[in-house]
């Protein structure tokens, strides 16, 4: 059954989800990296609800998530895994946290993986490179552009039992990668979430170097002692990486730029354009914009003139230049704007008289 503490508000400019097997050490992970204190001892299930905390980096504030440990079989329900399980689904990074000492084969690492992967969660990888369309009628056309090797011998054949499979008997199928049945039936249903994960491999301190430097070297892996206070602030910084965050800088025309506030933006919620920024700032910038001049990374020259589909880098610093009264009048919405501005006057105007009766 359902219990307390698990709707937690997403705040901050990104959500990560801490999972793992009881008495890992998320919670005592959680207490170092942010202000928040979440119970930890020596036994297992010390956390039963969803505790939240914030780290702040970089001018960014990321949400931590702290769930209860996820135990074998959680995708069935076992042990509040359903409800753990659907609030990873809601992160944009996964830190799953294991216990270097137990982790010899990986086999908490890999019983996670597959507990996610049940509940439509998967892990460092991308959406296939597939697309599907479904008809209303002239049967299934299947393409690709790349040769197919997961298929079987004959792919064609394959796909066509697969979506007969789901009744679904009129569409259009065309891949742009090499698939795997997996891939397209992740297609097919729709509902799959794609989340970066890093593995996190705790109490180090136990390990010979040999043992460390092994785990180290796996693929989105990294090694920590929380009690020793070992690579956390290497574990921060990874977490940067994987979130995609990017610190934009406005400045006011004429002026010095603001370095005390950035625009957060990110490629998972959003993306990284001149008109996300605009949108991060304020809607009504996107109705006068004229053109952006941006410093940094992203552009080939100081202060280059750049449009709303302009991609920006970290530490980019962007002056937004809006339109002259004249080019705004030849806008086709122009009388529309001006129309919906004087009523929120009045509206306001009228409120404000309402009040002070």
């Amino acid at each position: 059954g359902g219990g307390p503490g698990f709707d937690v508000a997403r705040t901050g400019h990104a959500r990560v989800a801490l999972i793992g097997f009881p008495s890992v050490g998320k919670s005592s992970l959680l207490s170092t990296l942010t202000d928040t204190s979440s119970e930890a001892a020596g036994y297992e299930f010390t956390t039963l609800t969803c505790i939240p905390g914030n780290l702040h980096y970089n001018d960014t504030k990321i949400q931590l998530l702290d769930l209860p440990g996820i135990i074998e079989g959680a995708a069935s329900g076992r042990g509040r895994g359903k409800e753990v399980i659907a609030v990873a689904r809601s992160a944009d990074l996964v830190l799953m946290v294991l216990d270097a000492v137990q982790e010899e084969n990986n086999q908490h690492r890999d019983i996670l993986t597959r507990e996610l992967e049940t509940m439509g969660i998967r892990l460092n990888q991308h959406p296939p490179d597939l697309y599907f369309r479904k008809k209303n009628g002239g049967g299934i056309k299947f393409n690709a552009t790349v040769p197919l090797t997961k298929l079987g011998d004959d792919p064609e054949r394959v796909v066509n039992r697969i979506l007969h499979e789901y009744r679904i008997h009129n569409a259009e199928v065309l891949m742009r990668e090499d698939c795997s049945t997996d891939e397209l039936i992740d297609v097919l249903e729709g509902n799959r979430r794609y989340v970066k994960c890093l593995y996190v491999y705790n109490k180090i301190d136990s390990l010979s170097i040999e043992e460390v430097d092994q785990l180290a070297r796996q693929d989105h892996s990294l090694v920590i002692s929380v009690h020793m206070a070992l690579n956390l602030e290497e574990l921060k910084r990874r977490m940067w990486e994987y979130l995609g965050l990017v610190r934009i800088y406005t400045k006011p025309k004429g002026k010095a730029p603001d370095l005390t506030e950035p625009v957060i933006l990110s490629k998972g919620r959003g993306g990284l354009t001149v008109r996300n920024v605009c949108d991060g700032i304020s809607r009504e910038l996107l109705n006068v914009f004229n053109y952006a001049l941006v410093w940094g990374r992203s552009a080939r020259h100081n202060a280059m003139r750049v449009g709303l589909q302009h991609v920006l880098s970290d530490e980019d610093v962007i002056t937004i230049v809006g339109k002259t009264v004249t080019q705004q009048r030849h806008d086709r919405d122009y009388s529309k704007r001006v129309e919906a501005h004087y009523k929120a006057m009045r509206q306001r105007n009228k409120n404000q008289k309402q009040s002070k009766k």
